[in-house]
């Protein structure tokens, strides 16, 4: 079952206390990228990288532990897992005892992995390294002063890109706290930062902008939502290099921020004051 209407996701649902990996929802990435007009050759890299602030289990004599995780799913993986199955299963440790953090990580491994179909990276914070997650902006100029009329709220459209009217290229980091999409699977807003990187002719940014809000009554994915926009990028401005970014605020304790650039690598993972 992979259609999200058929599942009990967007429903009133008991919150399991005992350990259970069948709550994972798997969605296929193919389903979205589709509508792009992509195929299994992706122009794209990319990662998602999950952060949990509500992590807890028991250890071996019944005491809660609790931790901050992060996880890195590629964007290769043949699927994502949908958000609130996540938390339901983050929250199935929470009467369960396992030996140690060690221990949680490898069944947090295995499990992802599994739903993901691909290797998904796990790193667990523990209280004493809570003081080294500092909160850190994206870096870059912000479009988001630029007096503008705007009238468009969706579907994105991508009409709004062009290049500014100059020679010559430039590299630039241009970012927006304007990016909003909906949840298609319980309609709830989705918040987020932009920060998109590039290297070529520049874009024009009154259209970048514009563009950015016409999300704002689409439904979409955190992960179909940034592609979406590297996809749209490339086709209408064609920069030598791109990367796009995007800080999603959280829910139930789980934020999504998902990357996609021409080359390979791993961004950072700064959070952000609204996350």
């Amino acid at each position: 079952m992979t259609q999200p209407h058929l599942s009990p996701l967007g429903q009133t649902v008991a919150y399991a206390s005992r350990y259970d990996a069948g709550l994972l929802f798997p969605i296929p990435r193919a389903q979205g990228r589709a509508e792009l007009g992509l195929g299994q050759a992706l122009p794209f890299h990319g990662v998602d990288i999950w952060n949990a602030y509500e992590l807890s289990w028991l250890d071996a004599r019944g005491k809660p532990c609790v931790a901050l995780g992060e996880f890195r799913v590629p964007a290769s993986s043949p699927a994502i897992v949908e958000s609130k199955s996540f938390k339901l299963y983050l929250n199935s440790f929470n009467q369960e005892r396992i030996g140690d953090a060690q221990a949680l990580r490898e069944v947090l491994v295995r499990d992802l992995s599994a739903a993901a179909g691909a290797p998904v990276a796990v790193t667990i914070t523990p209280p004493e390294r809570f003081a080294d997650v500092a909160l850190a902006e994206l870096a870059g100029e912000s479009i988001d002063a630029l007096e503008l009329e705007i009238d468009d709220y969706g579907p994105p459209n991508a009409g709004h890109l062009r290049l500014a009217d100059e020679a010559g290229e430039v590299e630039e980091s241009l970012t927006s706290d304007l990016l909003k999409s909906n949840c298609p699977v319980t309609g709830q807003p989705d918040w987020a930062s932009l920060q998109i990187r590039y290297a070529g002719r520049r874009i024009d940014r009154a259209g970048l902008l514009r563009y950015v809000i016409s999300f704002r009554e689409h439904a979409g994915f955190h992960e179909q939502c940034v592609e979406r926009i590297h996809v749209d990028l490339m086709r209408r401005c064609a920069p030598r290099w791109l990367e796009v970014q995007a800080r999603y605020t959280r829910r139930g304790g789980l934020d999504i921020n998902p990357w996609r650039a021409t080359h390979a690598g791993q961004p950072p993972n700064p959070r952000g004051a609204r996350q």
